[in-house]
């Protein structure tokens, strides 16, 4: 059977004859595609501007759409990092300045309030989304019932401190005699 990984292998690599299971938690997952899904959103941001003002009968508003762009991107990079809940958890604020900056469009002279309620909707699961995988990345910390395992007696040898120090003892008394 023919497997993906084999291509990157060396000739003397043992070959990769089937795949396990992921080690990635699904909530790992979840926060690499909300990553990547800011990053790609914050591209249509930045590059056109334009575009998602026109859609939202928003013209004029197009510096703030691209700033929106940098702030998703950045966020999106932070989710793909170790650090993925801090960029979740900026994805998650971004949501409420895109919902407030979409509700200023609400206006009655706006012919495509059709499409800023939309964009609310969809802004709305996202936010709950963002927050759930925010909530699930959080750092653990042990319980306050986990018992702190504290060595106050051990010395790091292995053979104990009197082994240590008898060897000690023994290569001063006898420096250029051979020792096992």
């Amino acid at each position: 059977m023919f497997h993906f990984s084999n291509i990157v292998r060396t000739k003397g690599d043992p070959k990769i004859l089937e795949g396990g299971p992921s080690l990635k938690r699904p909530e790992d997952q979840v926060a690499r595609a909300l990553g990547w899904f800011s990053i790609g959103l914050g591209a249509v941001e930045f590059f056109a501007p334009k575009r998602v003002t026109g859609t939202l009968g928003m013209e004029g508003h197009e510096a703030l759409v691209r700033a929106f762009g940098v702030r998703e991107i950045l966020a999106g990079i932070v989710s793909l990092s170790v650090d993925k809940n801090a960029g979740l958890w900026a994805r998650v604020g971004g949501d409420g300045l895109d919902a407030a900056a979409l509700l200023s469009g609400l206006t009655s002279d706006n012919p495509k309030k059709g499409n800023i309620a939309l964009a609310l909707l969809v802004v709305g699961g996202i936010t709950m989304l963002d927050y759930r995988a925010a909530q699930d990345t959080k750092p653990r910390r042990p319980s306050r019932e986990a018992r702190r395992r504290l060595y106050p007696n051990r010395s790091g040898f292995p053979k104990g401190l009197a082994n240590a120090r008898s060897g000690a003892k023994q290569i001063a008394a006898h420096p250029t005699a051979e020792r096992s």
